[in-house]
């Protein structure tokens, strides 16, 4: 699977986020929060739904599945009034990404597997120190093996 590389303009997001991590992974309880209430959003950009992973710099040297990451949540918007009660905004920061297009199932961790340990190695780039995120679409489908997404990874040249 060979990705496409892509430089991200600065997006404005409203969600909500939880702090997680593998070994105990909360994005069922994140989405079933998020998601009744995402109508509330005012000035979204689009129907997407954006699922952020935001990690402390050390957390893939040192990797082990109870490092704590903070997941979000989101929809992109043009402005930051009107967020919603118990909701939050947080900026994303433009800059390179990897971008993959994936299909299959949203439980099957082989696909991050693969381009952190096989694709990125053999690339031109290393991680950036950026929030990851995912791009759920129109073709998104929980639980579904029809299932798309984009999974975009921020990297910077070797």
């Amino acid at each position: 699977m060979i990705p496409r590389i892509e430089t991200l303009s600065e997006k404005r997001l409203v969600g909500t986020r939880l702090t997680m991590s593998l070994a105990d992974y909360k994005i069922g309880e994140l989405w079933r929060s998020f998601l009744p209430r995402r109508k509330e959003i005012t000035h979204y950009l689009t129907t997407d739904l954006i699922s952020v992973i935001v990690c402390n710099p050390s957390h893939f040297v040192d990797f082990k599945p109870t490092n704590e990451f903070e997941r979000w949540a989101a929809v992109e918007v043009a402005a930051f009034d009107n967020v919603p009660p118990h909701m939050e905004t947080f900026i994303l920061a433009g800059g390179l990404y990897a971008v993959f297009e994936y299909k299959g199932l949203n439980t099957d961790n082989s696909i991050f597997t693969y381009i952190l340990e096989t694709w990125l190695p053999t690339s031109d780039y290393v991680l950036d120190n950026k929030p990851h995120f995912e791009v759920l679409g129109e073709k998104y489908k929980n639980n579904d093996p029809n299932s798309e997404e984009e999974i975009w990874i921020p990297i910077k040249a070797k």
